[in-house]
């Protein structure tokens, strides 16, 4: 059994009832719009986002089945992610998305930024129609975060002078806020007002902060295939392991690779020398120790609720994000 499928299994009919739910909470009288977003939610990634809603929120509650708040909960976060997801495509005139064609590929960019504002609207009116009001704040915070993140590295990757403190604070607007908005929503859901609510909401930060160290891994080939990719040189993004080398460097290295990503980052050799360069300063083990240091802090959390299947899953998800191969 796929460690996914097993993360799911406690919450199968949720996820499932959610399917339909989610798919009807987009139609619209215009075909058009219906043929899109039919179109987007045949191709659903892993759906972890639903995932975290659901089993925090049947962890902090005694019910058989979730309650309709927990199933609108999911569906905003969706709905409004999938938004984002839509424009980014636009913004990084991309012409896929997990391996089928974007939006913007097939209907090109007018049309996508509208189909991502009209998510958008859905998203904010099914909560109003329903008066979820607090749900509704969890989510446009973590959508204020993201785009407050985006813009924060886009801003100082410019000149490449992060610290590790600017660092933390992009990755937990730019990814570790969207989980963590997941977490706290499925806690809202079932106990409002409670402080299960901020509890999960760091819960959810921590997994974020470990998932991008992860991803930042990835580019120096801890991949299944084992090679490096070095696309965040290549697009001058600052990852841990590349500011702690940094940190550390000589002035004349630290010279030498600023130039290198800045000046000569589509030079296969040059990346391939840094990316040597990163692992011997010690920038991997460095990012890794860091990644299971969010992992526990994580864990720790999590300790503090009853045992239950629920729990076990939330478990199995924190050391999933750690272990994953891709």
């Amino acid at each position: 059994m796929k460690v996914v499928e097993q993360i799911k299994a406690p919450i199968l009919d949720e996820m499932e009832t959610f399917e339909q739910k989610f798919s009807n909470s987009m139609s619209s009288k215009v075909a058009l719009l219906n043929r899109i977003t039919h179109y987007i939610v045949n191709r659903k990634g892993k759906q972890m986002r639903p995932m975290f809603v659901f089993l925090v929120a049947k962890m902090l509650s005694d019910n058989e089945k979730a309650n309709e708040r927990t199933f609108r909960g999911a569906s905003v976060i969706e709905l409004i992610h999938t938004a984002t997801l839509v424009h980014d495509d636009v913004v990084d005139d991309s012409n896929m998305r997990r391996g089928f064609f974007s939006v913007n590929a097939l209907w090109k960019n007018k049309i996508a930024v509208l189909v991502g504002d009209y998510l958008l609207s859905k998203g904010l009116l099914l909560s109003i129609d329903n008066e979820d009001f607090d749900l509704l704040k969890i989510i446009s915070v973590a959508v204020r975060e993201m785009s407050e993140g985006e813009l924060l590295q886009i801003e100082k990757a410019r000149k490449l002078d992060i610290s590790e403190a600017v660092y933390y604070d992009i990755i937990r607007q730019k990814t570790a806020t969207l989980i963590a908005a997941c977490c706290s929503l499925g806690a809202a859901s079932v106990q409002p007002n409670s402080v299960h609510v901020e509890k999960m909401r760091k819960f959810g930060e921590l997994i974020g902060m470990a998932f991008q160290i992860k991803d930042d891994l990835f580019d120096y080939g801890e991949t299944a295939i084992g090679k490096p990719t070095g696309i965040d040189i290549k697009e001058q993004k600052m990852t841990l392991p590349l500011i702690y080398a940094l940190n550390t460097a000589t002035d004349k290295d630290k010279d030498w690779m600023i130039n290198s990503v800045k000046n000569h980052n589509k030079n296969k050799l040059r990346v391939k020398q840094v990316i040597q360069k990163v692992k011997d300063l010690g920038g991997l083990e460095y990012a890794e120790k860091k990644m299971l240091t969010f992992k526990m802090e994580a864990i720790d959390i999590l300790q503090q609720y009853p045992n239950s299947d629920y729990k076990s899953a939330l478990e199995l998800m924190v050391n999933y994000v750690i272990d994953r191969k891709k």
